[in-house]
């Protein structure tokens, strides 16, 4: 299947998506994963993947592209929304690591019931609830390896048992800094290391469970705390992908001032940028405990919409919708609110 589609939340819109360096990626996924292993398993390092990084991002663009509106519109740059100028741009990683106005072009909902989008993504909604209707089984994380399997990332991983998920798919050309879905104390932050899977979905339907495979970052934040959004505990990661070299943590509490290397036992803010993915494709992933949040229902309705010719549909044999989704949206209410 070569095309791939989404939705558009707001307008309903089906897009086709022009999937970066889709060719590459195929190939890599079936002839270079087959016949070459360890050349395909090479790609996939953290070192080689930041190296394909720096070879594409990092040099200079030709100076007839320099602040040339198309390629910028190509690029989903909006340039409106940033707060550096058009001749700021001399390289694809500055445009990948762009800061914008969010406290103007990415509204967040004022109700305190509400858990917003960490990221401008394609969202697919998820459970481990064997009788829920958005159960997905093992096809792209297992549960058991993604907390990581040491006995401290087991216990983190108990409270978040049968409950629900969302998958935010980065691609390249959106704007790469992640905002905080919920406001509470850090109660868990490390890494778990691993490879650089590419999370073209034609990448993630050829290889099982391929974010427990990836290299991660994981933050447990306690909502139950004053000031806190009262979902219970929110599990938070940030999966790198092939390109990614790291994820910069740089909580601000304010516009993008005064950053902050994020550390448990921190008080962090719906909304508030958390940290920046180095440029390519990557992921995030919100785990929510049993019965403490319902998904607007505009997003569940997508996630089933028929007639979307969706790499995933069509690889799992049932209606997976994936939703393009803005940071600081609304994604969820507190379960037991007026709005759920």
């Amino acid at each position: 299947m070569k095309m791939h589609q989404y939705v558009e939340r707001e307008s309903g819109a089906v897009i086709d998506e022009e999937l970066f360096a889709d060719r590459i990626v195929n190939f890599l996924y079936s002839r270079a994963r087959e016949q070459a292993p360890f050349l395909f398993n090479l790609l996939l390092t953290p070192r080689f993947s930041s190296l394909l990084g720096f070879l594409n991002f990092d040099l200079p663009l030709a100076p007839r592209l320099l602040g040339n509106r198309g390629f910028l519109a190509r690029c989903g740059l909006d340039l409106s929304e940033c707060l550096a100028g058009p001749e700021y741009f001399t390289t694809p990683r500055r445009i990948f690591e762009r800061q914008i106005r969010y406290w103007q072009c990415r509204p967040m909902p004022e109700d305190e019931d509400a858990v917003v989008s960490p990221a401008d993504a394609r969202l697919l909604l998820g459970s481990l609830a064997d009788d829920s209707p958005l159960r997905i089984k093992d096809k792209f994380f297992s549960f058991a390896e993604l907390f990581g399997l040491d006995e401290s990332g087991r216990r983190w991983a108990e409270p978040f048992a049968g409950g629900d998920y969302a998958i935010f798919r980065l691609t390249p050309d959106k704007y790469h800094y992640n905002h905080l879905p919920v406001s509470g104390v850090v109660a868990a932050f490390y890494e778990v290391d691993g490879l650089c899977h590419s999370c073209n979905p034609g990448a993630i339907t050829a290889v099982v469970t391929p974010y427990s495979r990836n290299r991660r970052t994981v933050t447990i934040i306690d909502t139950e705390v004053e000031g806190g959004s009262r979902v219970g505990m929110v599990a938070m990661f940030e999966v790198t992908a092939l390109m990614i070299g790291a994820v910069v943590q740089c909580y601000s509490d304010y516009r993008y001032d005064l950053a902050l290397p994020l550390q448990t036992g921190m008080f962090v803010r719906r909304g508030q940028p958390k940290s920046l993915y180095r440029p390519g494709s990557s992921t995030d992933i919100l785990f929510f405990e049993p019965g403490r949040v319902s998904f607007a229902d505009d997003l569940l309705g997508q996630r089933q919409q028929a007639g979307v010719a969706s790499r995933f549909s069509h690889a799992f044999g049932h209606t997976l919708t994936e939703s393009e989704v803005r940071v600081r949206s609304l994604l969820a209410w507190r379960a037991g609110s007026q709005q759920s």
